[in-house]
């Protein structure tokens, strides 16, 4: 039976455990661009030992971001801000991961911080051609979409696919398509906000045909030996909306078309619903597509502990566990889950004076100097 530390191989990519850091929003880009701060941010949880990294939600557009402070690789010149990054990921012995989106209806808002929230003036960088399956806002305080047209539904697809090619310039291992949290191929899955009467709207077959669409335009360009992950809300947490049915049937589809793990999370396209938050409350869902539809899922949502995490991978429940705010309060956390469960793991040459009788040691990354 698997366990945390066990490797995991996923077309010709190797995970050295099945701990991953989740896509986390840091709301600190100039036009987009990585900086000083994803450097450190991102780095110090490769330093830590995750078998993948992930950055945020990236957006494929400049008006597909959420805020106006997202990261984005709408164009060569953000492949070459994170290319940095990617390498020095790899030097830890990490992989680097991508989370490709478009945030639809909820476009444009102020970062989270702010003390202004909902949508964002134009004086603060706001923009107004925010788009969506259907014209209806996600609250009263955000931007109001207008419905998207069937020519630009392909302009996004076509822009999916080129941030792809992007991030395979910039040395990314794996993509995740962002299909989750109520952003726009979330909003065109749930009847809740998709209420279009065209072959994008209505039936189970027509609300996921663009993510079908963006699978199968990313696999075209991604390399068929780098694993393709898609993040979705597998419910809806409300009655008449998706739900963990249509979830399993999403799964079948993608996974014809090459997504090779479905990362299970949920809720986020309406506001104000009820959601049973506790520890590992949506790994049900990654169990349930595991089991039904036959292939690798990951587990997020308050995992915070050694034995629980690793209880999600003996169990079959999962096949990767995706850690958040646990990865914000210790970066180190993979390094300490192998010291609490007895696993060897691989720690930096420069930290390994702290290390367990059982660590392996990596080497120590070379100078910049010594790689020229």
């Amino acid at each position: 039976m698997a366990h945390l530390f066990e490797p995991l191989t996923i077309r010709s990519v190797t995970l050295r455990n099945r701990i991953a850091v989740s896509p986390m929003c840091q709301y600190s880009c100039e036009d987009g661009l990585a900086n000083d701060w994803h450097f450190v941010h991102l780095g110090s949880r490769a330093v830590g030992g995750a078998a993948v990294v992930f950055c945020e939600a990236t957006a494929v557009l400049r008006d597909a971001r959420i805020s106006p402070q997202d990261l984005g690789i709408w164009s060569d010149r953000h492949a070459e801000a994170l290319a940095r990054i990617v390498q020095f990921i790899h030097q830890q012995g990490s992989l680097a991961g991508i989370q490709l989106a478009h945030a639809g209806r909820k476009a444009s808002i102020y970062r989270t911080w702010s003390p202004k929230q909902g949508a964002v003036s134009p004086s603060d960088g706001g923009w107004t051609n925010v788009v969506a399956p259907s014209a209806i806002k996600f609250q009263e305080n955000y931007p109001q979409p207008r419905e998207i047209s069937r020519e630009e539904i392909r302009a996004v697809t076509e822009a999916f696919a080129a941030a792809a090619r992007r991030a395979r310039a910039a040395g990314f291992d794996i993509v995740e398509i962002h299909a989750a949290h109520g952003y726009l191929i979330h909003e065109f899955l749930s009847p809740f906000s998709n209420r279009r009467t065209d072959d994008y709207g209505g039936s189970l077959e027509n609300r996921t045909r663009l993510a079908r669409e963006v699978a199968s335009a990313i696999r075209a360009v991604w390399p068929e030996s780098q694993p393709l992950f898609m993040r979705i809300s597998a419910t809806d947490w409300k009655d008449g909306g998706w739900d963990p049915d249509q979830s399993v049937e999403l799964a079948r589809q993608v996974k014809r078309l090459g997504v090779d793990l479905m990362d299970c999370s949920s809720g986020g396209v309406i506001p104000n619903v009820e959601i049973p938050v506790g520890p590992g409350y949506q790994t049900k869902f990654a169990e349930k597509i595991r089991r039904e539809a036959g292939i690798l899922t990951g587990s997020v949502g308050m995992i915070t502990e050694p034995a629980q995490a690793d209880h999600i991978i003996r169990t079959g429940q999962a096949d990767v566990v995706l850690l958040a705010r646990e990865m914000l309060r210790d970066p180190y956390w993979p390094l300490r889950a192998a010291r609490e469960l007895g696993q060897p793991a691989s720690w930096p040459a420069q930290y390994h004076r702290a290390a367990p009788d059982n660590s392996l040691m990596r080497e120590p990354v070379p100078s910049a100097a010594a790689r020229a």
